[in-house]
């Protein structure tokens, strides 16, 4: 079981596991979040969805990379890909493009000093 793992479930599993953190820390409840300025400018049975800062609020809920929130028919002009075809997709474009942080000299120092000490210990130049 442990000789094939699936990248794009992993990005996957990611993504999902962040929308589970995002509910298990709850919902900041304060007068910006309530977005009580935009209700007081809007006033009593207006639109607030069409409002900007309804949109803009509306994105700090969740913002699924994978998951398509489009109108079935936006999504098929888009190219029909599923959640697991965009993650397929991600997978590729993080092992083209992704750099890992360079170690500082210190680090490199350290991590030398630690190889030359084995080295020395088992006799191996």
């Amino acid at each position: 079981m442990g000789i094939t793992f699936d990248l794009a479930q992993l990005i996957l599993d990611n993504e999902v596991a962040g929308l589970i953190k995002r509910a298990v820390g709850g919902i900041e409840v304060n007068d910006e979040t309530l977005s009580l300025d935009t209700i007081k400018e809007v006033g009593p049975f207006k639109d607030y969805l069409a409002h900007e800062t309804t949109y803009k609020n509306m994105r700090l809920t969740t913002s699924p990379k994978l998951m398509d929130r489009k109108m079935r028919p936006r999504w098929e002009k888009a190219g029909s890909k599923d959640a697991y075809e965009r993650a397929c997709d991600e997978v590729k474009h993080i092992l083209e493009t992704y750099q890992p942080p360079q170690l500082s000299d210190e680090v490199l120092k350290n991590v030398r000093a630690i190889i030359e000490g084995a080295e020395a210990e088992l006799g191996v130049k």
